[in-house]
């Protein structure tokens, strides 16, 4: 497994983490023994780094105990990272967070579920959050941090106006954003650059693009997951998922025999801000084909055929 700094944090990480949104049945059912072996399948195969929220999961909060209970033991050889900020939001009742004691007892409810008494790295799960906004939270970490209850923070963000705004102090270690083969707009937003030029780390959700670069769905595939079934046929994300899986064909011509997941997150693996990519995994064989992805970079020559097509 390859192993690289994760920004101005100076951690040591995995390049392949593993995401955990899924581990918490709103992907489908998933029975506990699954889970913990998934998991401890995933250390096993030198997986270090582990990414939560205290919105994953039904009930809420189901991923992060999960996670904490899999890893009982291990806290000391691993990297929890947590995001809150969308707790309830799915129901219509998501928190406000208009002071940093909210922030505060985030955290703390969050580490209750997880089981250890710190986060390596905590961040704000609010994609749009609004410039008025930002001051609760970066008040609130910032006490965190002081009280050892966190080592590091960022924020999970697409938008580049979000992230500046987020690191005016210029206290934003890390950022979690979405990029795959299929959706390369960090690429040209200035996300990665940004990043690259202000030493943020970057983890990278969403490599595998919702499973689809997995090469398990085709354009018939009819989804029931809760997440997903916008996808399938009368959905409203339809005709997103057949661009989509347009684009997947360019990849695999492109890409020829190579084994799909692991170009894939490969991919991501050799941009210069030395990114950590965070696929989920349902089972025990699923960790060990992402954790083999983190042997090696890609090539120079497929490399540049995949970031033209």
């Amino acid at each position: 497994m390859l192993k690289r700094k994760l920004g101005k944090t100076g951690l040591d990480v995995s390049a392949v983490g593993m995401g955990t949104w899924n581990i918490g049945n709103q992907w489908g059912e998933l029975d506990e023994k699954q889970v913990y072996d998934t998991i401890q399948t995933a250390y096993s195969q030198g997986i270090t780094v582990f990414d939560t929220a205290d919105a994953y999961g039904i009930p809420g909060g189901c991923s992060e105990e999960r996670l904490g209970q899999a890893l009982k033991g291990m806290r000391e050889n691993v990297v929890f990272i947590s995001k809150f900020g969308n707790w309830a939001k799915r129901f219509g009742g998501a928190m406000q967070f208009t002071c940093a004691d909210i922030v505060i007892e985030a955290c703390h409810a969050s580490l209750f579920r997880l089981q250890t008494n710190y986060l390596d790295v905590a961040l704000c799960h609010l994609n749009d959050l609004k410039p008025e906004e930002t001051e609760p939270w970066l008040d609130g970490l910032d006490e965190l941090k002081q009280r050892g209850l966190i080592h590091h923070y960022g924020i999970s963000t697409d938008d580049l106006n979000v992230l500046k705004e987020f690191n005016r102090r210029g206290s934003c270690e890390v950022v979690e954003l979405d990029y795959s083969l299929i959706n390369k707009a960090p690429e040209t937003n200035g996300m990665l650059d940004y990043c690259l030029n202000n030493n943020i780390g970057v983890l990278v959700r969403g490599p595998l693009a919702q499973g689809i670069l997995s090469g398990h769905y085709t354009r018939e595939t009819h989804f029931t997951d809760t997440i997903r079934t916008p996808f399938n046929e009368g959905g409203s994300a339809r005709e997103v998922y057949l661009q989509k899986m347009d684009r997947l064909d360019r990849i695999i011509a492109a890409a020829g025999r190579e084994n799909l997941i692991e170009t894939s997150l490969r991919y991501i693996l050799n941009h210069p801000c030395q990114p950590v990519v965070i696929p989920g995994a349902k089972s025990p064989k699923q960790a060990i084909a992402n954790a083999a992805a983190g042997s090696a970079l890609l090539e120079d020559e497929l490399y540049a055929k995949l970031k033209a097509c």
